[in-house]
């Protein structure tokens, strides 16, 4: 379960995790939601990376630059063109641009599940129609 410690940057330590080793790489997580953030963290912690959380695109280009961590991964959602911002900055910064990024998207809420069309029946299926012709 995540914990709502955050700093007045807006940036959250992972979960649980231990003080930083000098040689633990640095990986900054971007806009996620709960889920998201936990399973994450929870893999990198695991591979014992210097996780870091922030919480919104809003703080993320400065963390980001002044951090300079070796991956980036941010969620980059339609209704929230920030995530897209943060990301056309990195790569337009010379300090920035070496870093690599995966991007992901999620559902937001309010977001309609697109409904699966309902199955034929059989009579459907192996109603007979007239064969086209072609010359």
């Amino acid at each position: 379960m995540l914990t709502n410690e955050i700093t007045t940057t807006g940036v959250r330590a992972a979960p649980g995790a231990a003080p930083a080793a000098t040689t633990a790489q640095k990986v900054m997580i971007v806009n996620g939601n709960a889920e998201i953030l936990e399973l994450l963290g929870t893999m990198l912690d695991a591979g014992h990376y210097d996780v870091v959380f922030v919480e919104s695109s809003a703080h993320a280009y400065s963390q980001i630059k002044l951090l300079q961590p070796q991956l980036v991964i941010l969620c980059l959602r339609i209704e929230d063109t920030q995530g897209f911002q943060v990301l056309s900055m990195l790569r337009l910064d010379e300090e920035t641009s070496h870093i690599p990024v995966l991007t992901y998207t999620t559902e937001y809420e309010g977001q309609e599940l697109e409904t699966e069309d309902p199955e034929p029946s059989d009579a459907e299926i192996f109603t007979s129609r007239p064969a086209i012709r072609m010359n």
